[in-house]
């Protein structure tokens, strides 16, 4: 048990070191076992949904009570739906491929030596997160499938609800003899403990925020650790010229439309002044209820068009609004891309496949798509089975990050007595 008197480092100095030699173990687990406690916790999530709900009531009632919104306190519920839901989530985890020892690439030098990069686990990753109390199971099923240890810390609206489903989880790997320090998670709500993490070079690894533009901001400015994550979605879709006027509009509205509040829904429409068909794109937007904001030659398209300021541009919306403009051609489409954009998911609509290559190959976001909606970026979507979110930095994983993101690897040398002349 944690001593709530240590200071926010001295916690997590302590709870660090706990955390370290559970990976350690957990490195040397075999598959079966790890799947085998994924399940005992997905079952214990289940016999505890009369717990967790209690301790949710609480959480929902000292959240309204506190003014969060109908959004956010919809986010926060918890019903013996969303609680089978969580179980089945972390069941789906255990079903996923193990990544840990996979032989990435090998290669036999001249001398004889035998090369094998291998799968590895990170060791310990911290994931600092808000509102949802699922990501406390989700979080903690991927790290112990890829075979590392997790600080958990959630925020202070679902700290009951956390603390509910951090228990259960415990319980389900134990009973299948996996260490309890394998899943940690942080006792207090105080913001300094955050701090703290960020700072806990050698004892965390990794650190992945899953939360709001503030919260990623700030893990990314203070951070010493390294940092797995993206600042915003602002996610384009360049309707070519050669696009199906039919396929365009389709895609337009449910990359803007389906979800609004995911990272991966369109943010700006850039329409080739070529296109023969933009009154229908934009009145298709309009007719579903979504706000545009757009430029002089968008404006003129439609009356109902509000004038695009600067700021629209570099704005992740999360809701129905969309900034459109024309473009003369590919070239400035993507120009406009890199000015504005935020390296997440990119896409093209036409019909020439040529045109299509281009721009996968000369967009640098992390996901590029071509005659598809960006509402794909998305781990599951992808095959991944799970994902414990969306990269765009350059190193280590990029995109979804699923149980191989959450792996490094090491080279494993094979030899029969080279030495090096």
């Amino acid at each position: 048990m944690n001593d709530l008197t240590q200071t926010p480092e001295m916690l997590i100095a302590t709870m660090g070191a706990r955390a370290r030699r559970a990976a350690t173990e957990m490195a040397m687990v075999p598959s079966a076992r790890k799947a085998e406690a994924l399940l005992a916790a997905s079952a214990s999530l289940r016999e505890s949904a009369a717990r967790i709900i209690l301790a949710n009531r609480a959480d929902m009632e000292r959240g309204a009570a506190n003014g969060l919104s109908s959004a956010m306190l919809d986010r926060l519920r918890l019903d013996e739906a969303r609680i089978a839901a969580i179980a089945d989530a972390v069941a789906n985890v255990a079903a996923l491929d193990d990544p840990v020892g996979q032989v990435i690439d090998e290669a036999v030098r001249p001398n004889g030596l035998r090369l094998q990069r291998v799968r590895v686990p990170l060791g310990v990753i911290g994931i600092i997160y808000e509102s949802r109390p699922n990501v406390t199971a989700d979080a903690a099923a991927l790290c112990l499938r890829s075979g590392n240890a997790v600080i958990l810390r959630g925020g202070s609206e679902a700290l009951e609800s956390n603390r509910a489903i951090h228990a259960a989880m415990v319980r389900g790997i134990t009973q299948a003899g996996l260490p309890a320090e394998a899943v940690q998670i942080v006792p207090t709500s105080d913001r300094a403990v955050v701090g703290a993490m960020l700072r806990a070079v050698g004892l965390i690894d990794i650190i992945v925020p899953r939360g709001g533009k503030s919260l990623v901001a700030r893990v990314q400015d203070e951070a010493r650790v390294p940092v797995l994550a993206h600042l915003d979605g602002i996610c384009h879709t360049y309707v070519h010229a050669a696009a199906d006027p039919v396929m365009a509009r389709e895609i337009v509205v449910n990359a803007k439309m389906r979800r609004t509040g995911i990272c991966g829904a369109m943010e700006t429409l850039l329409i080739d002044r070529a296109y023969p068909e933009p009154e229908a794109l934009v009145q298709a937007l309009l007719d579903a209820r979504c706000d545009v904001r757009g430029d002089e030659g968008v404006r003129k398209l439609d009356d109902r068009v509000e004038p695009a300021q600067p700021g629209d541009w570099d704005t992740e919306y999360l809701d129905a609004v969309v900034a459109a403009r024309f473009v003369s051609g590919m070239d400035e489409a993507l120009a406009h891309i890199a000015a504005h954009g935020s390296h997440h998911t990119d896409a093209i609509v036409t019909g020439d496949p040529a045109v299509a290559e281009d721009f996968l190959n000369q967009c640098d976001s992390a996901i590029v798509m071509w005659n598809a909606s960006t509402q794909f970026a998305d781990g599951g979507e992808f095959g991944l089975g799970a994902e414990i979110g969306i990269s765009t930095g350059r190193l280590h994983a990029r995109g979804p990050v699923a149980l191989e993101g959450l792996t490094t690897y090491k080279w494993v040398v094979r030899g029969n007595g080279q030495i090096r002349p």
